[in-house]
């Protein structure tokens, strides 16, 4: 039997409160902004549909590819910061339906690696190349800045 047994139950609450902390918010505050973020992914999600399902696009010079390419990559960084933004805002609520909705559409991350193959048969067609696993790391590095600019400001706590 411990000696203090007060204490170790003090200490269990104080190690557990960032816990019972996290996902306190209500539901009606945080699906609309879980829902902001997956309206932007569906957006991007249709665009990588339309690329899909169209065949490879021709370039006159490698410079005017090399646009085009970039901002399908920076469609792609919006795509996966939108992703895991809703996620974010998702944890702040206990309510398991909006963290369902909030994670549902990862799926979508197959269809961006899917994009990025397609990308790299276009590549080809326009004579060059690119490494995707440099694109993935250039994807995983600029998604938390582009996370911190699509975060949506949070209310401040009106006085009373």
């Amino acid at each position: 039997m411990p000696r203090h047994p007060l204490a170790l139950v003090l200490l269990a609450i104080l190690l557990a409160a960032p816990a019972f902390a996290a996902g306190t918010k209500p539901a009606a505050l945080v699906r609309p902004r879980v829902e902001h973020h997956l309206r932007h992914v569906e957006d991007l999600a249709q665009h990588f549909d339309a690329v899909m399902s169209q065949p490879c696009l021709h370039f006159a010079s490698l410079e005017a590819w090399k646009a085009y390419f970039d901002g399908e990559v920076e469609r792609v960084v919006l795509l996966v910061a939108h992703l895991e933004q809703a996620w974010i805002e998702a944890k702040e609520t206990g309510d398991d339906e909006v963290r369902r909705t909030a994670k549902a559409p990862r799926k979508r991350l197959d269809d961006a690696r899917a994009l990025l193959d397609k990308l790299q048969q276009c590549a080809s067609d326009n004579g060059t190349s690119f490494s995707q696993m440099g694109v993935w790391r250039r994807i995983e590095r600029e998604v938390p800045k582009r996370q911190a600019e699509i975060a949506l400001p949070h209310q401040a706590a009106q006085p009373q």
